[in-house]
């Protein structure tokens, strides 16, 4: 069996497809496979970027009948309390290319944080989008979070080529 490229799968309920295609698009994502919604069943896609992987079920206004979501109001912002990060290599490029199209959506400018430059967005359905220049988030860091010293010196480039601008 080919190995899956993570064991956690994220999977949006949402009511529109095509809006996802455009967007996720616009940062990216290429559509793997999808499942168009019919009268009988939900639709389901696919969507992946490098490694970075996300799944869409329905498709459909049919969304807002899944057996826990109905319980809360159609308006309710979806992904509450749900922060997505997207890792990215060359985020500083991505930011530019992001920021020409989707400036309104932008809810944190890219920054140095944490060591790493990293930027916010929601998506067009409110889930909310945190892009962070790729790195191994589990082997460079020490048991209270800081950076181990030999990985310090490669967010020190990261942080002259946003000192620039």
């Amino acid at each position: 069996m080919k190995k899956q490229l993570s064991d956690i799968i994220c999977e949006l309920h949402i009511p529109n497809f095509e809006t996802a295609k455009k967007f996720y698009g616009d940062l990216d994502f290429k559509v793997v496979w999808e499942r168009k919604p019919t009268d009988k069943i939900e639709g389901y896609m696919v969507m992946k970027r490098g490694n970075s992987v996300f799944s869409f079920y329905s498709g459909t206004n049919k969304v807002y009948d899944h057996t826990y979501f109905k319980k809360f109001p159609k308006n309710t912002k979806r992904g509450y309390g749900i922060e997505i990060i997207i890792p990215i290599n060359g985020i500083y490029f991505f930011y530019k290319k992001v920021e020409k199209k989707y400036s309104k959506q932008i809810l944190s400018s890219l920054k140095k944080r944490f060591y790493y430059p990293d930027f916010r967005m929601t998506d067009p359905f409110g889930f909310y989008l945190r892009f962070v220049e790729r790195y191994n988030w589990v082997d460079t860091r020490n048991p209270d979070g800081n950076p181990k010293k030999e990985f310090i010196e490669e967010t020190k480039m990261y942080h002259e080529l946003m000192d620039k601008e």
